[in-house]
């Protein structure tokens, strides 16, 4: 079992930066593929990246392809999720979530039996 907590969300302007981080506590954290998700108000819980259980591959949303960037570093048992070049669309509650041995393709809420408690990134015209 992981416990996820997020942070370093935020308000900024657009065409800014943000840096979210997930910080992972329980054992084997180097064994679980990560998603970053994110719920704008009155919408559904979106996809917006993944990277697999062993760091080496990531995959993207097409709304966010070429503005984020995902990482980990297991050693700090934390996942990164760089966003630049914000538009207000990206505002939401930014969530990450944890699944064991998962891959780059695992893109689906139900997929995930661990998320965290999110945070809120604001990107104002």
């Amino acid at each position: 079992q992981v416990q996820l907590v997020e942070s370093g969300g935020g308000s900024v302007q657009a065409g800014g930066s943000l840096r979210l981080s997930c910080a992972a506590s329980g054992r084997a954290f180097g064994t679980y593929g990560v998603g970053w998700f994110r719920q704008a108000p009155g919408k559904e819980r979106e996809f917006v990246a993944v990277i697999n259980w062993t760091g080496g591959r990531t995959s993207y949303a097409a709304s966010v392809e070429g503005r984020f960037t995902m990482s980990r570093d297991n050693a700090k048992n934390t996942v990164h999720l760089q966003m630049n070049i914000l538009k207000p669309e990206d505002t939401a509650v930014y969530y990450c979530a944890a699944a064991q041995y998962g891959d780059e393709w695992r893109k689906l809420v139900g997929q995930y039996p661990y998320w965290g408690q999110g945070t809120q990134v604001t990107v104002s015209s």
